[in-house]
């Protein structure tokens, strides 16, 4: 018996995917099965799942030679994603299977020796690709349905069994479009600003660091409140558009942290490793190729890093990368992988090691204390648009009225946020903290009493050239804060204060 069957897939190599054409080629020959096309070792075992599957399925696998061909070849093919268009291939070259419904159409899916459909990761951009390379339908597994109806323009359809895609692809039965009875997400719980007394300083910054999407360091002793402020962030931040919100839930779809039930993201991330993460956990990696790390599941949204000065400095300067280019590119034996890294860093640290509630009462020498926070080099501090010092609050503070809560200072948010999108619409810059350099210095220039603040530090060199278009982007935040239409001297010289004043170390 000799045969051809042909299937198309999606391949994910990072965050980029690719179509993948399967072949299977039934000949005369000794019984085996080779699969080939720069696979790894959870696809070479495909074949093993693949033979099990379509025999508890009630079909014969084929008894002679077949050759199952993974192209183009020079693309590396990772996970058991392929599993189900690897056993409708060999299926169609058996002639046990129809293929009037394979134009257009593509199949992903991991199968269970009892020939059950398993849900697999990336199952988002995998099909965003197959849409935009014009392939009409998709089959997945049904755990998969409600993601993959997430991607517009494609016809989905959940199978729970490989017998489901066979008597399909025959006519004989329709494939499930819905995972169940769509149910509203949850509203996420996030605590109040108003619970935080006094730290009005530290109030401020945080919904400047909100407004622009700024990166803020914290700085004082344990227990003042620097990760109660941090946690209630996300509070204030605005809803992700659609296209961020795609783009957040594609890359929690490859890493597989999405929810079951609700798998579109539409609210900012905030990711909080351990001070004793390392630089794996953090850019992402792995065996094979990269998959992305804390850095890129915070995209669209803060990275909280909490005791920052417990980690090591070449972790801490492994951000500068992505802080700069937000991206972040982790190089592996199977090529380079690419992830987006378009995330708000919080930074909180102690002082110095033994951390008192009063600088009086501290035992560190100098040297000591130098060296704790030297752990920050010069050049990521020099990427921190704001740096506050927080200081106890007095004792009456913690009885007073509280602060403004989340709903108001996310109301003040919003419309910034709004102001800013609606200048920077033509370039397609979301905020602030995006835009260049050169963009604020030529096409969007202050007035000149503005910027004599920015010259003046850059001729004391207070602050690096970097440094003066950071400032210029924090004095846009405040302005639009406040409704103004352009930054003025007062608001350059508050930005400048940040990276000074409050910023001491």
């Amino acid at each position: 018996m000799t045969g051809l069957g042909r299937v198309h897939s999606v391949g994910l190599n990072a965050f980029a995917a690719d179509i993948i054409e399967i072949q299977a080629n039934i000949s005369s020959g000794l019984p085996g099965v080779t699969i080939t096309g720069s696979v790894d070792g959870a696809l070479r075992e495909g074949k093993d799942r693949v033979r099990a599957a379509i025999t508890n399925s009630e079909l014969k696998f084929p008894e002679t030679k077949v050759t199952i061909a993974l192209a183009p070849a020079s693309l590396p093919k990772q996970g058991p994603g392929f599993d189900l268009p690897l056993a409708v291939a060999v299926l169609i070259a058996a002639k046990q299977a129809s293929t009037s419904r394979l134009d257009g159409t593509v199949m992903l899916g991991e199968l269970a020796l009892d020939g059950r459909l398993r849900p697999v990761r990336g199952v988002l951009p995998l099909l965003l690709a197959a849409r935009d390379a014009g392939f009409e339908r998709a089959v997945v597994p049904l755990a998969n349905v409600a993601e993959a109806t997430l991607v517009s323009g494609l016809d989905v359809g959940g199978a729970q069994t490989l017998s489901d895609v066979v008597r399909w692809m025959s006519g004989d039965v329709v494939l499930d479009t819905v995972d169940g009875e769509p149910v509203a997400p949850p509203a996420a719980v996030v605590p109040d600003m108003a619970d935080v007394a006094g730290q009005a300083a530290a109030r401020q910054a945080l919904e400047i660091a909100a407004a622009g999407a700024h990166h803020l360091l914290m700085t004082g002793p344990p227990g003042i409140g620097k990760t109660m402020l941090a946690s209630r962030l996300p509070g204030i931040l605005p809803p992700l558009g659609q296209e961020e919100s795609l783009e957040v839930t594609a890359i929690h779809s490859i890493a597989g942290t999405l929810p079951e039930h609700h798998p579109l993201i539409t609210a900012p991330p905030f990711v909080a490793p351990h001070h004793s993460a390392g630089m794996t956990a953090l850019l992402g990696g792995g065996t094979g190729m990269a998959r992305p790390g804390s850095v890129s599941r915070a995209h669209r949204g803060v990275l909280f890093l909490d005791e920052c000065a417990e980690m090591g400095p070449k972790v801490l300067d492994s951000l500068r990368q992505p802080l700069e280019e937000g991206l972040v590119r982790i190089s592996r034996r199977d090529g380079t992988a690419v992830y987006p890294a378009r995330f708000q860093l919080i930074l909180a640290a102690n002082p110095c090691p033994c951390a008192p509630a009063h600088d009086v009462d501290c035992v560190c020498t100098s040297v000591q204390r130098r060296r704790y926070l030297g752990r920050l080099s010069g050049p990521l501090m020099d990427r921190i648009d704001l740096r506050v010092r927080m200081e106890p609050p007095a004792n009456s503070a913690l009885m007073t009225e509280a602060g403004e809560s989340s709903a108001v200072m996310a109301a003040r948010v919003a419309q910034a946020r709004s102001a800013a999108r609606e200048r920077w619409s033509s370039d397609q810059w979301l905020t602030n903290a995006e835009v260049p350099g050169s963009a604020l210095r030529q096409r969007y220039r202050p007035p000149l009493a503005a910027l004599a603040p920015v010259e003046q530090a850059l001729r004391h060199g207070r602050i690096t050239a970097r440094g003066a278009d950071r400032a210029l982007r924090v004095a846009w935040t405040i302005a639009d804060l406040r409704g103004a239409d352009q930054p003025e001297a007062d608001d350059v010289v508050s930005a400048l204060m940040y990276r000074d004043r409050g910023g001491q170390l």
